[in-house]
């Protein structure tokens, strides 16, 4: 997984219509319906921080760690920008490391499909769990195979933004479905011109009984899984999942 040195400065401005505050509203939701209503979180994987911002907003102290010093930093800015106080850790999430116990935390926007290989996966979960409360909820999504193998893989999708012009590139591999994912941008200058830059990381979707799996190895029990911003049964064209789990020992 690369370092997100170029995605970072155009993160922000290609996932515009993420909807940040409807979507930290439905994860605090989910967090209430299982008894976290208040405390300290973890946002995991938080990028630029948007999420991470919108759940402070809510009222939970949070800590946000990512693996990319460019993201962080924007992260950091944003909330010193709105006056709000968070805990920033650079760290991969296969190595956690947090200074005491969370009640809960989040992982969104498929952040864990970039984690390709199962046992990478599963020292994450492991992570997590470890500094979880006993009773603690994680509530994370993931991209399906069915989103991997019929609407990224093998497509090109592009973003023609004022000043930006992206071309997101995928191909499908297999066994796996893993999908490798090349990002060109063209950002325009005050001459007219354009610079390009690259980054290029893959995305791997595992399947429900996959994460099953390693959730229990983990010590975490799964709750509920809804499609994403529902609270409904996935179905078979799901593109993205929810995830509400309970460390065990509560």
């Amino acid at each position: 997984m690369s370092g997100y040195v170029d995605f970072a400065a155009f993160y922000d401005r290609l996932t515009e219509d993420v909807g940040y505050p409807q979507r930290a509203a439905y994860l605090a939701g989910l967090l209430a319906e299982n008894g976290v209503e208040k405390g300290l979180v973890l946002d995991l994987a938080c990028g630029t921080g948007s999420l991470t911002l919108e759940l402070a907003k809510l009222g939970y102290e949070m800590i946000g760690v990512d693996a990319s010093p460019d993201m962080l930093c924007a992260a950091r800015g944003k909330c010193m920008q709105a006056g709000v106080e968070v805990l920033f850790l650079c760290q991969p999430m296969e190595s956690l490391d947090l200074y005491g116990t969370v009640r809960a935390a989040v992982c969104t926007l498929d952040s864990l499909n970039h984690i390709t290989q199962m046992e990478t996966l599963r020292e994450a979960f492991r992570r997590v769990s470890l500094f979880l409360e006993p009773g603690g909820i994680f509530v994370f999504d993931v991209n399906t195979p069915y989103k991997h193998r019929e609407i990224l893989g093998g497509n090109t999708f592009v973003y023609d933004l004022e000043g930006l012009y992206c071309v997101w590139q995928n191909e499908l591999t297999q066994p796996g479905d893993v999908v490798e994912i090349t990002l060109d941008f063209f950002v325009e200058q005050e001459d007219g011109s354009y610079l390009r830059y690259g980054e290029q990381f893959a995305e791997r979707a595992y399947s429900h009984a996959e994460l099953l799996a390693l959730l229990d190895e983990s010590g975490l029990d799964l709750i509920c899984r809804y499609a994403e911003m529902e609270q409904a049964i996935p179905k078979a064209d799901t593109q993205r999942v929810v995830y509400v789990v309970r460390k065990k020992g509560a």
